[in-house]
């Protein structure tokens, strides 16, 4: 397996919140290890997909999530994708778990998986963050730095 870490900002900057991931992406300092890849997906769910075909260490995905706290909460979490998820790839949507079962329809393998997620506030039309989320973006950063450290920091013990 490579020692690569990729880290995806994901989300539909045209709907509110869900800009989220890009915000974040579009904010961290480039990192001092050159196995950590940083790319904004935006929602090319299909992009993300293909690009886990080349086997990597870990994956990093910033996103908006509902329902998890109040608005600007960031949730810091390992997904159990479903093996049963079903593979239906929009080109111009993101769905975290459609991107999973189509890695798995392509025939690869899924990295260990970390998601920072923002609970959103509304994924209204509109562009630009809500106040709250807005606010999360640099608590999100720095989220970001302490899981690609515990990654690394892994990565180099096995």
């Amino acid at each position: 397996m490579t020692e690569r870490v990729l880290v995806a900002g994901i989300g539909n900057i045209f709907l509110g919140d869900d800009g989220f991931g890009p915000e974040v992406v579009r904010r961290l300092p480039p990192h001092p290890d050159s196995a950590v890849r940083v790319v904004d997906y935006g929602i090319r769910g299909m992009h993300l997909a293909y690009d886990l075909l080349d086997p990597c260490a870990a994956l990093v995905l910033i996103d908006a999530i509902p329902n998890r706290g109040a608005p600007g909460e960031i949730t810091i979490f390992v997904p159990e994708p479903s093996e049963s998820d079903v593979a239906r790839m929009d080109a111009h949507a993101m769905n975290p778990e459609a991107v999973f079962a189509g890695v798995r329809a392509l025939g690869g393998q899924l990295p260990r998986t970390v998601v920072i997620g923002c609970q959103v506030e509304s994924v209204d039309e509109r562009m630009g963050l809500s106040e709250p989320v807005a606010a999360a973006v640099i608590r999100a950063v720095a989220a970001v730095d302490r899981v690609l450290c515990d990654l690394l920091a892994t990565r180099e013990q096995e």
